[in-house]
């Protein structure tokens, strides 16, 4: 009887170990309000090889405001992903850098992603900053665009050969900041993030220049990792290219 008791004691004892450490592996926490919403699902996701993977979701019915939870290793890109369940197949996503710790994110259902105030972390604070210079550049291709497309109508050739140029210029001011951006923020996550996710296709010279001056630790990190691969295979593929 007392081996069955012992051994129940260490059955319980073990349950209680891996509870303890499945809550402590909890160390991100995202909460907010969606204006507008009255009935829908929110889920919390990251991408994996590709696809997007649930980590957390909570469904809501007459209240908008909603609190997520996962495990995170390191800082890293994620992605809220709102089901409003009007049967639309249309649904949206919002991507932000979290990081262990707590954030908010208010927003609305007509612009989820447009209308988002996003807050918590040093990454996200950079991101947000990145962003809103970011919208100078789309802006100025939009006026081109528009500038473009009346060249067309008119035939305009003159205007045609300036609006490319304009095109050219905008993409190389944008590239040059982003990277400027990136190496300013070096010590963060985020740097080689935006790399990726913004200029992918930018000279390996700068990609290259930029992976070299990233701190230590964001080199090690899952973003550091990712845009030395993309360099490599850019390597790669300039040296098959010349052997042709």
């Amino acid at each position: 009887m007392k081996k069955i008791i012992w051994l129940l004691a260490v059955v319980m004892l073990t349950i209680a170990c891996k509870n303890e450490k499945k809550e402590a592996a909890i160390n991100f926490t995202i909460s907010g309000n969606i204006k507008g919403l009255k009935k829908g699902t929110v889920y919390l996701k990251r991408i994996k090889d590709t696809s997007f993977i649930p980590l957390d979701s909570i469904t809501l019915y007459n209240t908008s405001e909603f609190t997520l939870q996962t495990a995170l290793e390191e800082p890293e890109a994620l992605y809220l992903y709102l089901d409003k369940q009007d049967n639309n197949n249309y649904n949206d996503y919002l991507a932000f850098f979290a990081e262990p710790g707590t954030m908010t994110i208010h927003t609305t259902v007509q612009k989820f992603r447009r209308n988002a105030k996003i807050t918590g972390g040093k990454n996200q604070a950079k991101l947000n900053e990145y962003q809103a210079i970011k919208k100078r550049f789309d802006i100025e291709n939009l006026r081109l665009m528009n500038v473009n497309y009346e060249a067309q109508k008119q035939n305009d050739i003159s205007k045609l050969e300036e609006t490319k140029l304009g095109f050219k210029n905008n993409a190389i001011r944008k590239y040059l900041y982003t990277v400027n951006f990136a190496v300013n923020n070096k010590n963060l996550e985020v740097a080689p993030y935006i790399l990726l996710s913004e200029i992918p296709d930018a000279n390996i010279k700068y990609l290259d220049t930029v992976s070299k001056t990233l701190d230590p630790k964001i080199k090690k990190s899952k973003y550091g990792k990712e845009l030395k691969r993309h360099i490599q295979l850019k390597k790669d593929a300039l040296e098959k290219k010349a052997k042709k």
